[in-house]
């Protein structure tokens, strides 16, 4: 359903810039200033696999030009909440500032993408960061150039991350997707990890929470977690999501909220509209993934960002209204 961009990846590994000669990938977008800001993702060499937030635009949306490989914008701030890594930008656009929600550890990872290679905390971390948990947090920018880090939103206590803003309030609080790994099982109205929507009148606390979506279909078999911010239209909220199948693979399906509430799904589609078939999505770091972080509207098209393999960048695109009528053949 949509077209992959013959020249991906769009971004690659480079061995020239310490902080991104291992992998490049999971990149946040907005259109500002006449170019598409793309917020990517970038990794230096194992083994501390030590992660941050770059720069790079496109006047285009397919070509890109790097603009902070030697000084990321967003690097960790040692002894703090995001110490370790800072990771998957999603950019909303709300009350005159670009919001950026990422994913953050107190330490680095290490290798998680092997088995047991996932590292916790030291043995002197302080209790609040004994668990070395996914922290979901929050900065901002005017201009891509200057941010300013407004601090941790959730999570620490259980894995919690995907979060990503809504561009409207609804009866004057803010909303958010988040996908918290332990809330499911027992006592949960889901069985595995899913999307849930949370409300804020400040943007750092959060509370009111609503559990939106579970997996439902065989390619979203294991969980279901947020991909890349909604998108208003007249029938609803766009959104594209990601699931991960019985074999790990990852892909991404869309689902159609409503307007004035969107805990309330009013479609959604059965077959992914994104999934790994080159060679660079299906071998990496990470193999086999497609994983959405970013959509721009250029035109009259849709331009979908996305990680492949955890290595690259790539880009994908569709004419957005025939993915909306797509959509809406599927209503709930």
């Amino acid at each position: 359903m949509l077209d992959k961009y013959a020249g991906n990846p769009i971004l690659s590994p480079n061995s020239e810039f310490r902080h991104e000669e291992f992998g490049v990938l999971n990149p946040g977008a907005f259109v500002h200033d006449g170019k598409v800001q793309l917020l990517y993702r970038a990794a230096g060499e194992a083994p501390d696999y030590k992660i941050c937030v770059s720069l790079a635009t496109s006047k285009d949306g397919f070509n890109f030009e790097r603009q902070s490989a030697i000084n990321p914008v967003l690097f960790p701030s040692e002894g703090t909440y995001d110490g370790g890594c800072i990771e998957d930008a999603r950019v909303t656009g709300i009350e005159g500032f670009f919001y950026v929600t990422y994913a953050c550890r107190p330490y680095a990872p290490g290798a998680y993408w092997i088995p047991g290679g996932l590292r916790g905390a030291p043995p002197d971390a302080p209790a609040k960061f004994a668990k070395n948990l996914t922290v979901s947090a929050l900065a901002r920018t005017r201009d891509f150039k200057k941010y300013e880090k407004l601090g941790a939103m959730i999570g620490g206590d259980v894995d919690d991350r995907d979060v990503i803003l809504f561009p409207e309030k609804f009866s004057d609080r803010y909303a958010m997707m988040r996908r918290p790994s332990e809330w499911c099982g027992p006592g949960y109205p889901n069985e595995k990890a899913g999307i849930w929507l949370s409300y804020s009148k400040n943007l750092l606390d959060w509370g009111n929470d609503k559990f939106l979506a579970g997996s439902l279909f065989a390619w979203e078999h294991k969980k279901i977690g947020g991909s890349a911010p909604p998108i208003k239209t007249e029938l609803g909220w766009f959104s594209i999501y990601h699931g991960v199948d019985a074999q790990h693979v990852y892909r991404a399906g869309m689902m159609m909220l409503d307007l004035k509430n969107p805990e309330k799904i009013i479609a959604r589609h059965p077959d992914p509209i994104l999934e790994p078939e080159a060679p660079f999505e299906k071998e990496g770091i990470f193999p086999n993934v497609v994983f959405p972080t970013g959509n721009v509207l250029i035109g009259d098209k849709i331009f979908v960002y996305y990680g492949g393999a955890d290595k690259v960048c790539c880009v994908a695109t569709a004419k957005f209204e025939n993915l909306v009528n797509e959509l809406m053949r599927y209503t709930i």
